[in-house]
């Protein structure tokens, strides 16, 4: 089956757990992407997109973040699950109460979000009270759409791993009797929105990423490989809750760095 396989010509590569963790960057990160941009850029036109459910900062200050820990990385390369909700949102018209991290408002300037009638929901700790969840709970229940940035179950945070916002999607979910429409990873519409504008076919692309789930067992759902790492959010055995199970398992970024410019190049 994989004899079939066309020649590889974009690399997705996840960001938090998978090239830094917080403010630290995972050893050895930046050189081998350093490593593997350059030999893409010499060998053929092989692409590099940034793949990131994160919703706790808008895309400008991710980009400011990753600099200042030494990634290489442009703007355009990095596609969000906040840049596909707020295609979604201007897709179907809507006014949304964003519970949404102050820091990720930035990329949802110019929605209106006055007397709203769609909820949505990304990670935002200080939004996540009582009277917050039941005002959203009240719109849903009115008809308005619930739209889940992610559903990540968690994430990994310096002390350890801490609540994503999947545990309150699915409160909204259960309360309300709806089912959310999630527009980031592992959705097949997001790795395939990531494709768009490379001319690459997702059998053409190969997935990093620490989520099991999430990460590899979406892409490989729309058609990709993927590859899990054990940093982040990895906790042992992952690699047995995804059917097929990954394309490979490495240690971390730099061993599937070396894995693609020695085997799928």
């Amino acid at each position: 089956r994989m004899a079939a396989r066309r020649a590889l010509k974009a690399v997705l590569v996840d960001l938090s757990g998978t090239l830094h963790i917080e403010d630290s960057a995972v050893p050895g990160a930046q050189e081998a992407l350093k490593r593997q941009a350059t030999f893409f850029d010499f060998l053929a036109p092989v692409t590099i997109r940034f793949v990131t459910n994160t919703t706790k900062e808008c895309k400008r200050d991710l980009l400011e973040r990753l600099t200042k820990l030494g990634f290489d990385i442009a703007e355009n390369e990095i596609f969000t699950s906040l840049t596909a909700a707020r295609n979604l949102l201007e897709q179907k018209q809507v006014r949304p109460l964003l519970l949404v991290d102050d820091k990720a408002l930035p990329d949802f300037t110019g929605i209106a979000t006055d007397d709203p009638n769609a909820v949505v929901v990304g990670l935002a700790p200080e939004h996540f009270h009582y009277e917050m969840m039941t005002r959203a709970f009240r719109l849903i229940l009115d008809g308005a759409p619930l739209i889940a940035i992610h559903k990540a179950r968690y994430f990994k945070k310096k002390d350890g791993l801490a609540l994503g916002p999947g545990p309150f999607v699915a409160g909204l979910e259960y309360a309300t009797d709806t089912k959310a429409t999630v527009v980031g990873k592992p959705e097949k519409t997001f790795f395939l929105e990531a494709l768009r504008g490379t001319d690459c076919a997702p059998e053409e692309a190969v997935m990093i990423g620490d989520d099991c789930r999430d990460d590899v067992g979406g892409a490989q759902n729309a058609g990709m490989r993927g590859i899990l790492v054990r940093t982040g959010k990895y906790r042992r055995a992952d690699e047995d809750k995804i059917n097929p199970a990954p394309y490979l398992t490495c240690e971390n970024f730099p061993e599937a760095v070396e894995h693609i410019l020695e085997r799928l190049l």
